[in-house]
């Protein structure tokens, strides 16, 4: 805070450079212009109060909501007028809402301060002044020389300068940050790997200089400077020199490093910042009705204000006695007074507004949430990984998905690869027992022999096992030893580990045909070619991106010759190859593609000394570059991966994930489209869409391809229109490519987008993860505005998970990112479908309704108190007793709905997953539709006309109430009072509105029964308990013996009856000739399960028993409690359902399940 405090007031700016300097162990220049940079101390502050700013901090978030606001508006205004409503109707419910969010979130918030001082306060071991120091993490200053042991955690994000191997190298696990579980070799530079003891680290004279802090985990840009012997050498600093806060060591059993990333300025740190806030389309909806009320409240306000004014300028209306103004009122501005009023009348008519709406949502929100992470039908057991929630603000939105894009590799297909095929030098091979054996031949040579390899299919192999950033593991039970001192250099306990699956494929290819990568010692790589061991010096590796779709490695070879060897997509490498059968190759391409495998090019370059000489010197400049650093080495590494003689290429199979074409054509029925985008070629592309059911035999498949130009691909775009139009009785599917998609994007959206949208599947292929994130946004923000879904399991597939109104994260094998930035994270594509189809479908129709029926109950609350003016002249008296207009939403009303949020179940979740099509009833926000608001309120306001004119036409010559506040009329009849009327509106209302929901439940537990009767039953308890004791603390006793004087009366009881079943036998009336005459598809499936017996299905259990028959109590409590076998219930996807009349889109119970009951 204080740090903030002077930045704002410019004593302590922050970052002036991009770039900052890190003098290893704090030894700082002597001469006097040296001014040294202000960094962040170590301590993490994860929590957001102290006990200083807790209060008005957390009051000044809660009040930047519009319903809180609003209502602390209307307190004050009670505070400052006289106004007919005590400040308590208002003051108490927005203390009781304030008052448990800040329990809730400083509880969460001391939670926090815990944790961060448990991470504080760990010891950590410094050197300082020629020793070790054991010290405490948040007294780690930028420059301190750190030491971690085995299996300890980085305590700031430290550059590697030693560790206990020769080399400098250690293995870190960086599970805590990005869920990669698997093992990371990081590297110190040579001139301080070497510094292995503390008296050395004392004497190292080294400046790092780097990039100032960001957030990127993957990114990081440097360069160290070591003086020796008078002599600067300066080597460049990458990702694998930074050991990332929150990582683990492994495998090493010490390192020393540098902090130069500390506390709040670390990545892990930095990372915390939220994702942007994600609103569902029905929190949209709320607002509006929100607005909506807004206007009916003033509009009340208003007329009742000018109607008062009305009634007084008549002077057949004399002011009752009550009701004289003092002097000081008189005498006041005309103006004044009727501002007075208007908000007078504002107060009385503020409860329209629900306060409790908010917390209530939100309450149903976390707590539905567990409710994905409970379903083990959701369950991998195969990799013990459950469904994951990370955001509970969008459920409802699982039921409103009108598109899914999601990505092929590791979403749609296990990422699991295995070899397959290849093609070298013009010629196709297949594996076979281990051995390459050209197409159309068999194996002929016997077990045991030394195959006969031709140079070009050597050459291949070598390039295959050498290209590539594996690691390997060891069993430690062999013992110590590097992996280059195990008897013929392998292990039957080594084992590959690596960040691509297809590199993990192809070098166990590799080892299976002879030539089997042993392993990496410092700069060594070292392989084994048939038996004969060969060592590589690693020189240079050109990392992989995903705009150059390839990776190389320059290595020098046993005879000094210096090779690169590079791998990547046929297109990022067939246009830079000068030499080798690249016609031929390209056709195998082509066929391998056509099978479904996904495909690698692989190709060669020998240097000359003088050629290597100058791309050593460019690539030590561009990787020195503290400025574009990345720029530059693209424009390297272009310059370097040129002129290429291609060696083959390789086809590996990576299979289909259980379930996905089943999956795909549920959502199809579900009326999802489905949008496959994917980094993949074009013929493999279609090959996986066709085989997953994305593309059907019988769908006319169109093509958007190797447009050149705009022109062309208007034209192209404008036949597809054309073609979609003449055939518009059959199905469409579209496939773009990457270039023509962005050309299209360019200046033809519209026309591209009318296509798309014409077409039940679209398959794009060769996109950057920027063109996904594109695509998406496009359809989003279409003017139809579709709700789309975003799914898929790696880091390319952030930006369009991101982007999407829904996220989904794959738990795959390509690391966590997309889990991390995902609102859901699933282990397997095929649990989407009930995710979206069971899952969705209760979040939303569970929201929905609750939403809904909170704006009408509140709309039977306050309409009888605006009727009532009519009849008080206008004088603002209230209606209902101060205590009953604070307690109806936040004790009489609440429990209920939110219970019936949690639990309700319009169709038994087997058959919503059975017959897909039930979810178009609920697309395009149906239930929150203008036309269904219309509905609730109109019936909001009908219901409080009956309680009401009900109970004054019932009760107001009734001669039996004499109690409290009776009046006498002009006629001597007694009426009774106007407490005792407001008593018997209320009770009835509160009666009404809770059986009303008890009408709206389909799916009752004992719970929904509790908390329905219950809340009757409390309100009668609590008015008989608060109107039988005079109050001391009370101004006025106006509800003495009201309510039990009000019960004592045969008629009241009478009233109640017939208002409440006046109200009611309508609805009664409405669902009954809906349900027979006009029944949605849901309600159809309703009948289902009453008529054909699936409540036995849902007790199937008993039958396993041998129990003939369920009984019907046991049919509740084993649906309630959820105990039924899914597996028992079988279903057919084609089976006809009469019905349905003749729709085969919605799928059925099999005849098992009839008969058994």
């Amino acid at each position: 805070m204080i740090r903030w405090i002077r930045q704002q007031l410019g004593f302590d700016p922050p970052h002036q450079s991009d770039t900052r300097t890190v003098y290893i162990a704090n030894k700082f220049p002597q001469h006097g212009h040296y001014i040294p940079q202000r960094f962040a101390d170590n301590r993490i502050i994860s929590s957001k109060y102290t006990i200083w700013n807790f209060i008005p901090k957390n009051l000044f978030e809660q009040f930047r909501r519009i319903a809180n606001f609003y209502f602390l508006i209307i307190f004050l205004v009670q505070l400052m007028i006289d106004t007919p409503t005590s400040p308590i109707t208002s003051g108490l419910p927005l203390f009781f809402v304030i008052t448990v969010t800040a329990i809730k979130q400083g509880y969460e918030d001391w939670l926090r301060h815990k944790a961060d001082n448990e991470v504080n306060g760990a010891p950590v071991f410094v050197v300082r002044s020629g020793s070790l120091v054991q010290t405490r993490s948040k007294n780690i200053r930028v420059g301190d020389i750190v030491r971690v042991a085995k299996d300890e955690t980085f305590p700031a994000d430290l550059v590697l300068l030693s560790s206990d191997r020769a080399e400098g190298t250690c293995h870190i696990t960086t599970a805590s940050l990005d869920g990669e579980t698997n093992l990371k070799t990081h590297y110190a530079v040579p001139e301080t790997a070497v510094s292995q003891s503390v008296s050395r680290l004392e004497s190292l004279q080294a400046v790092v200089e780097c990039q100032q802090p960001e957030a990127d985990l993957y990114r990081f840009v440097g360069r160290i400077t070591v003086t020796q012997q008078g002599e600067e050498i300066v080597r460049p600093l990458g990702p694998e020199n930074l050991l990332l806060r929150g990582a683990r060591l492994k495998n090493t059993k010490e390192i020393f490093g540098v902090a130069v990333y500390t506390g709040m300025e670390s990545k892990m740190a930095l990372n915390y910042k939220c994702k942007s806030q994600k609103r569902s389309a029905v929190e949209k909806s709320m607002n509006t009705f929100l607005i909506i009320y807004l206007g009916i409240l003033l509009f009340e306000a208003i007329l009742s204000t000018i109607l008062k004014y009305a009634w007084q300028a008549e002077n057949k209306w004399d002011e009752p006695f009550y009701n004289q103004k003092t002097d000081q009122e008189r005498n006041s501005s005309q103006i004044l007074k009727f501002i007075s009023d208007f908000l007078a009348f504002l107060v009385l008519y503020n409860f329209i507004i629900p306060i409790s709406l908010y917390v209530t949502v939100e309450l149903q929100k976390f707590l539905g949430s567990f409710f994905i992470g409970w379903d083990l039908d959701l369950y991998h057991e195969e990799s013990d990984q459950k469904a994951q929630v990370n955001t509970s603000d969008l459920n409802e939105e699982l039921g409103q998905v009108e598109y899914v894009f999601t990505d092929k590799t590791g979403t749609l297909t296990e990422n699991e690869m295995q070899f397959r095929e290849c093609s070298i030098n013009g010629i196709k091979y297949q594996e076979i027992n281990g051995k390459l054996v050209p197409e159309g031949m068999t194996e002929d040579s016997p077990d045991g022999s030394v195959p006969c390899v031709s140079r070009e299919e050597e050459l291949f192999l070598k390039a295959v096992s050498l290209c590539h950033t594996v690691q390997i593991s060891y069993d430690q039970t062999d013992g110590p030893g590097d992996p280059f001192s195990r008897a013929n250099g392998f292990s039957p306990q080594m084992e590959y580990y690596a960040s691509s699956p297809d590199e993990k494929a192809l070098v166990e290819a590799t080892k299976r045909m002879g030539v089997t990568f042993i392993g990496s010692h410092g700069e060594t790589m070292e392989i084994k070619t048939f038996g004969k061991a060969e060592k590589y010096k690693l020189l240079h590796v050109l990392e992989f991106d995903a705009n150059r779709r390839r990776m190389s490695v320059i290595l020098q070879k046993p005879s000094g010759e210096k090779v690169l060897f590079t791998k990547g997509a046929e297109s990022a490498i067939l246009p830079y190859a000068t030499s080798g059968e690249i016609d031929k190759t390209r056709v195998h391409v082509d066929e391998f593609a056509l099978k479904g495998l996904r495909t690698l090019v692989v190709a060669c370059r020998h240097f000359s000394a003088d050629e290597y000489q100058e791309v050593d010197r460019r690539l030590h400049e561009a990787r020195t570059a503290l400025q574009q650093r990345e720029e530059r080495l693209v424009e390297v590494f272009n310059f370097i991966e040129r002129d290429l003689e291609l060696l083959g290429a390789t086809g590996v199979e990576d299979k289909l994930q259980d379930k996905v074409q089943e999956t795909i054509e549920a959502l199809r029925l579900a009326g999802i489209k489905v949008w496959v985008l994917t980094g993949d070629k074009h013929e493999t592309a279609v090959s996986v869409s066709l085989s997953c059911g994305h593309f059907h035999r019988t769908m006319n498949v169109l093509e958007l391809v190797q447009q050149k130009s705009d022109h062309e691909c208007a034209e192209q775009l404008r036949r597809l229109a054309r073609r979609i139009k003449e055939d518009h009785v059959i199905q469409h599917g579209l496939v773009v490519d990457g270039a023509s998609l962005s050309l299209a994007l360019r200046e033809h959206e519209k026309l591209f987008m009318e296509v798309c949208k014409n077409c039940s599947a679209v398959l794009c292929c060769r996109m950057a993860p920027l063109q996904k994130a594109k695509v998406v946004r496009l359809l989003k923000t279409s003017p139809e505005k579709p709700i789309t879904l975003a799914i898929g399991d790696g880091a390319n597939d952030v930006s369009m998970i991101q982007e999407a109104h829904v996220g989904i994260g794959i738990m795959g094998k390509e690391g966590r990112q997309a889990v991390r930035n995902s609102d859901y994270a699933i282990a397997r594509f095929k649990f989407l479908a009930k995710l979206l189809l069971v899952h969705g479908h209760f979040y939303y129709i569970r929201i929905a309704t609750l939403v809904q029926y909170f704006f009408y109950k509140n709309v039977c609350f306050i309409t009888p108190q605006f009727l009532y003016q009519f009849f008080c002249l206008f004088s603002q008296q209230t209606l209902y007793d101060s205590v009953y207009l604070t307690l109806y939403n936040i004790c009489f009303t609440s429990l209920p709905i939110l219970v019936y949020s949690l639990f309700e179940q319009l169709v038994h979740p087997h058959v919503l997953q059975s017959k897909p099509a039930l979810y178009r009833d609920i697309s395009k926000n149906s239930l929150l539709s203008f036309k269904t608001f219309l509905y609730w309120t109109f019936l909001g306001f009908c219901h409080a006309f009956v309680f009401f004119f009900g109970s004054y036409v019932l009760m107001g010559e009734d001669t039996t109430l004499m109690g409290n506040g009776q009046i006498l009329r002009a006629n001597r009849q007694l009426m009774f009072g106007n407490w005792t009327f407001g008593t018997l509106v209320f009770t009835v209302m509160v009666i009404t509105v809770t059986l009303k929901l008890a009408l709206e439940t389909h799916f009752w537990t004992w719970m929904n029964h509790f908390v329905t009767w219950g809340s009757i039953a409390f309100y009668f308890i609590f008015s008989l308990f608060y109107g039988s004791i005079i109050w001391p603390f009370l101004h006025t006793q106006d509800m003495y013996f009201v309510f039990v004087q009000l019960l004592s009366s045969g008629s009241a009881w009478f009233a109640i009856i017939i208002i409440v079943v006046a109200c009611l036998f309508p609805d009664v009336i409405k669902k009954v000739f809906y349900r027979h005459l006009q029944p949605t598809s849901t309600q159809k499936s309703q009948f289902i399960e009453a008529y054909q017996g699936i409540g036995c299905v849902d007790s199937m259990c008993c039958f396993s028993e041998g129990q003939n028959a369920c009984s019907r109590l046991g049919r509740l409590v084993e649906r309630m409690m959820g105990r039924c076998d899914p597996a028992q219930a079988t279903r057919s996807w084609s089976d006809s359902d009469t019905f349905f009349s003749n729709d085969q889109s919605i799928l059925t119970l099999s005849p098992m399940e009839v008969s058994h009951c």
